[in-house]
């Protein structure tokens, strides 16, 4: 099982993402874990988490949780601000599981 976070400022602007996401996860059959935390949460959750999504409103926190947490978490990225806007799911959730999966074959 792969654990998905979605992490903005509040944790609740991504809520509706995390649906979008978990639809298509069910669409094309995998098996994953998706939730949105607020960012003061993101430290705490640390050892649960395989990937975790940023909001675009917290993208300045990018390179501090990949010093401080990228040898526990093995994908740390922003969420296209585009895909966030149009609430695509569908493509954010290919696009981190193709990262996820070319990090664990390195």
């Amino acid at each position: 099982m792969i654990r998905i976070i979605l992490a903005c400022a509040e944790g609740m602007s991504t809520s509706m993402l995390v649906i979008k996401m978990q639809e298509a996860a069910k669409k094309k059959g995998h098996e994953v874990e998706i939730s949105a935390i607020s960012e003061v949460q993101i430290k705490s959750k640390a050892d649960e988490i395989d990937i975790l999504l940023l909001g675009p409103q917290i993208r300045y926190l990018l390179g501090k949780m990949r010093t401080e947490l990228g040898s526990k978490i093995p994908v740390i990225e922003v969420i296209n601000m585009s895909d966030y806007g149009l609430m695509n799911g569908e493509k954010i959730l290919d696009h981190v599981m193709e990262l996820y999966f070319s990090n664990q074959n390195t």
